[in-house]
């Protein structure tokens, strides 16, 4: 038997070497909140290795052991492979101070506008990310799609996106999982503004909507200003928005330093009130030149080294900058949810009253009820079902897609990391009246984590044993 002074020193050593984890980020109206305080995001693209960044433990202190001298306290991942266990990666960051926001996305998974479907077979992929990473507190919330709409002939694809929020939405309740945010991230497209964003915000019915915009826009470069970078109507088209709003991409690249001088802007009296934030794109140098970082010999892994003056221009930007923003006791949301836009020849085209295209109440519940392997049970994805293959590790890469700046198409380009509806993986296949496959799925996921009790009961023996 333990003895008291045993039992005391356990204790005290418990409380010494326990590191109080990062207050979990929640949405209040217009801005994000975490232990009280506003949040803003101060982010980089995190996306080294194309499957998952969020794996290699040694790379991930690496890399979070500089983020915390660039005043990071954001990453964004595009990719992630659900199978494997995430802890030490989240653990590091969270360590660090730095929350991710994660795509659920694949790149076999992703809605594509050229066909846009939003089938069972994607849902049930979009929970496996879900199951893997909601436990984590330092997770700030999750992308529903990326860049998926890149024209006004597009917009018909955004009925599948809202429907995908509203399914997910529906099983992270069924769950019982905390109120993890869901947000989209758009390309900047002048015919869009701001139809996209106000279509997928606009109702009362808010398990259907976004609860946070995300912006992937280059106008700002080189010795632009607020006014000659298009900043200015960003800033007009988004005043009065009822949900969180922040530049989920950022960092025009023309050649030459990087200044950043948008931070400036995006942090300051400018746009403080109405914008949360930015993530830059992107950590580590690529073909496309926009890394913060390089690794040795060109590789994607290794010891990071900064890349200067651009590292000490971002980290001058950010340390100047110190916004404080409101606390959440003494804040009030004044702002009620966007008008739906109305459908016009040649432009807009969705109706934002008709019926999105969800899977349904049965099908969310069946989901949730069903039991499926966690990050910590070894699954080999070639003996799950057909329906959940996509969610497997894909180790493919993504081609360059072009930014917008103001009205006209930006040279500035970047790679891979962000994944577009024009240059990713094919769709998968399916519509919103999809097959019963997920069934199937459903029941091989069950079979195949039986064997995970006897697994859990081992390691309760070994406590009782220790």
């Amino acid at each position: 038997m333990i003895s008291l002074f045993a039992r005391a020193f356990l204790v005290l050593n418990v409380a010494i070497f326990a590191v109080a984890a990062l207050p979990t980020i929640s949405v209040k109206g217009a801005k994000f909140f975490a232990g009280g305080k506003q949040f803003f995001v101060q982010g980089v693209a995190y996306q080294g290795s194309p499957s998952d960044p969020l794996v290699d433990s040694t790379q991930c202190n690496a890399d979070a052991a500089l983020m915390k001298t660039l005043g990071t306290n954001s990453i964004r991942v595009y990719h992630v492979n659900p199978y494997v266990d995430h802890s030490a990666c989240m653990k590091i960051f969270d360590d660090a101070g730095i929350y991710i926001w994660l795509d659920l996305d694949t790149f076999n998974t992703t809605i594509v506008q050229t066909a846009p479907a939003w089938s069972e077979e994607q849902f049930i992929a979009f929970t496996m990310v879900m199951d893997a990473f909601q436990s984590f507190d330092n997770l700030g919330g999750f992308w529903i799609g990326n860049e998926v709409i890149s024209s006004a002939s597009g917009s018909p694809a955004a009925p599948y996106v809202k429907a995908a929020v509203a399914d997910m939405k529906a099983y992270l309740a069924k769950k019982n999982y905390r109120d993890i945010p869901i947000g989209y991230s758009a390309a900047d497209i002048a015919e869009l503004r701001p139809n996209l964003q106000n279509y997928l915000a606009c109702g009362t019915d808010y398990s259907q909507s976004i609860d946070f915009f995300g912006l992937n826009s280059y106008e700002w470069c080189g010795d632009a200003t607020y006014q000659t970078s298009g900043y200015n109507n960003l800033q007009a088209m988004s005043e009065g928005y009822s949900i969180p709003i922040f530049f989920s991409e950022t960092g025009c690249n023309v050649g030459g330093a990087r200044t950043f001088a948008d931070q400036a802007a995006i942090f300051g009296s400018n746009m403080i009130d109405t914008w949360s934030g930015s993530i830059i794109y992107e950590w580590v140098q690529e073909t496309n030149d926009y890394g913060l970082v390089t690794y040795p010999n060109g590789a994607l892994v290794g010891i990071p080294t900064k890349i200067q003056p651009d590292f000490d221009n971002l980290a001058g930007q950010w340390a100047s900058l110190a916004p404080s923003g409101v606390a959440e006791t003494a804040y009030q949301p004044s702002f009620s949810a966007p008008a739906c836009p109305a459908p016009t020849a040649g432009g807009w085209l969705v109706d934002g009253n008709v019926a999105l295209p969800t899977l349904g109440v049965e099908i969310v519940a069946a989901a949730a009820a069903s039991v499926k392997p966690t990050s910590y049970v070894l699954v080999a994805p070639s003996t799950l079902s057909s329906a959940v293959s996509s969610a497997a590790p894909n180790t493919a890469t993504e081609a360059s897609g072009s930014k917008t700046t103001g009205t006209l198409e930006s040279t500035a380009t970047k790679g891979v990391g962000s994944s577009t509806s024009s240059s990713s993986g094919s769709s998968t296949s399916g519509s919103a009246s999809a097959t019963s496959s997920a069934s199937a799925a459903a029941d091989a996921l069950n079979s195949l984590s039986r064997g995970s009790a006897f697994a859990g009961l081992i390691f309760i023996l070994g406590v009782m044993i220790l």
